[in-house]
């Protein structure tokens, strides 16, 4: 899912480009702009955490454009592209070094695992037809 800071700041294009050309196939993808609710539904894992309100407002603050990835060692391979969580610390060249701006507005979401991977994609797209 790329976040509202990156999509804000134009990067949506270039980090798609990104992605692709790491050899992921893009199966589903649309912009969106989520409620504070709705936010708060994707991140209730995190309802105890005290950053809580402050992500859904920030994920409810402007479009997102989540993407359903496909590859060989796709969780693995994307959580290598995207880089470490904070972009002072993520490696050259990764869409996270490139592209986040903090901690917090760090331009990119990637699922932790298969299983989350599948939980977040029906998330966004339940119900729709992948090509």
């Amino acid at each position: 899912m790329i976040k509202p800071d990156a999509v804000a700041d134009g990067n949506t294009g270039a980090i798609i480009k990104m992605i692709e050309e790491a050899g992921f196939r893009i199966v589903a993808m649309k912009k969106v702009k989520l409620s504070a609710e709705t936010a708060g539904k994707f991140y209730e894992v995190h309802a105890e955490r005290p950053f809580y309100g402050e992500l859904c407002a920030y994920m409810s603050s402007g479009a997102i454009v989540p993407m359903i990835l496909e590859k060989d060692n796709a969780v693995e391979d994307f959580r290598k592209l995207i880089g470490a969580t904070n972009p002072a610390n993520a490696e050259e060249g990764t869409i996270r070094k490139l592209y986040a701006k903090s901690i917090g507005a760090n331009a990119i979401h990637g699922s932790d695992s298969d299983e989350n991977a599948g939980i977040e994609g029906s998330f966004f797209f339940a119900g729709t037809e992948q090509f």
